[in-house]
């Protein structure tokens, strides 16, 4: 397992992170898995053997009990490890249980101490934008649990790289405390961070956690071009995290992974994998898993490597035109291009 520094901060993290949302596996994540305290304990045993040394969960995933089941789970252990919560989703049906008001920010990390049974969070994490909160009052409000030593660093998740941008750029001007990290859906399927918030990334020394890497099991190797899938399994337009648009183009995809993974003796999920390792701006991917064995074949992807003309080949068939402004600025601009240009810019300078 190699570790990597999460943005500017101080604060390694291993390239896997557990994802708890089969932890409980209520409501919205009853899909991912229904994993119980032995369960968990039983998965997060396996990630310490590989060397992970970061835990993911929510306030809302299974409406408290993902946290609960964790903190139960890690029991005396918890100093082992690094824990990274979220808010912003709703937690109770008052005007005041979503969002990322001072109210509801502080009301909830003191909720999901109170789940995970310890006196601080590694990462809090806002789970996703609020347009009708000021920044101003939602970053104080996570300053202020820093400064009480409650959380030690804060991350966004799913917010648009403007929203963002704009997030730092209150924290520097009002001396606040930083976003350290971006969590965001990226993989093999689905690439459309590489447009604004890798670049993004790579200017502002942030750190990218990657949430569902193997787009909720489409790159899993299980869904083939004139395959069934296991019994059980959701058919394709079943998914909307993350939508699917275009069948075909997905399709060769797998089909490219399920190649590569067969040159290397292992399985397309593990190439999919490795492949979103090797990506500029990445530290850590959350897997999750139903079964053990399912884990121990994500958390296998550490040490997988793949060829530059493998890489190439994924990114070539899972990839898609370059956007304007882009498209221009490489065609106008390629003489003064920053690193964080580079990062979408330059696979297409000899195109």
């Amino acid at each position: 397992m190699q570790y990597r520094q999460l943005g500017r901060s101080g604060l390694r993290v291993s390239t896997f992170t557990l994802g708890t949302m089969g932890f409980g596996g209520t409501g919205f994540a009853a899909n991912v898995g229904k994993i119980d305290v032995a369960g968990a304990r039983e998965q997060i045993a396996v990630a310490k053997d590989f060397g992970v040394n970061l835990i993911d969960t929510a306030d809302v995933y299974s409406t408290g009990w993902s946290e609960e089941i964790l903190g139960e789970a890690l029991g005396d252990k918890r100093d082992d490890w690094l824990v990274a919560t979220k808010v912003r989703m709703p937690m109770g049906d008052g005007p005041n249980d979503a969002g990322l008001s001072r109210h509801h920010v502080i009301r909830a990390a003191e909720a999901s101490l109170r789940r995970l049974k310890t006196d601080y969070i590694d990462l809090y994490q806002v789970h996703e934008w609020d347009g009708h909160t000021p920044l101003e009052e939602t970053l104080g409000a996570l300053n202020d649990l820093v400064r009480s030593g409650k959380v030690r660093y804060i991350g966004c998740s799913n917010f648009a790289a403007w929203q963002l941008m704009k997030a730092l750029a209150v924290s520097d001007a009002r001396h606040l405390e930083r976003f350290v990290s971006q969590q965001m859906f990226y993989s093999l399927q689905n690439r459309d961070i590489e447009a604004e918030h890798i670049p993004l990334t790579v200017d502002q020394g942030l750190g990218v956690l990657v949430w569902s890497p193997l787009a909720g099991g489409l790159l899993s190797g299980k869904y083939r071009r004139g395959v069934d899938a296991p019994e059980g399994s959701r058919h394709l337009t079943d998914w909307d995290e993350p939508p699917v648009h275009d069948e075909d183009k997905l399709y060769d995809t797998i089909e490219k992974a399920v190649q590569i993974g067969e040159a290397h003796g292992v399985s397309a999920a593990r190439v999919s994998l490795a492949w979103l390792l090797s990506k500029p701006g990445v530290t850590s991917l959350i897997v999750g898993a139903r079964t053990p064995e399912q884990l121990r074949d994500s958390l296998a992807a550490a040490d997988l490597e793949l060829t530059a003309d493998e890489v190439a080949a994924l990114d070539d068939v899972s990839g898609s035109p370059l956007r304007y402004p882009f498209w221009h600025q490489r065609n106008t601009s390629a003489d003064r291009l920053s690193p964080a240009d580079l990062t979408q810019i330059a696979p297409f300078l000899d195109k």
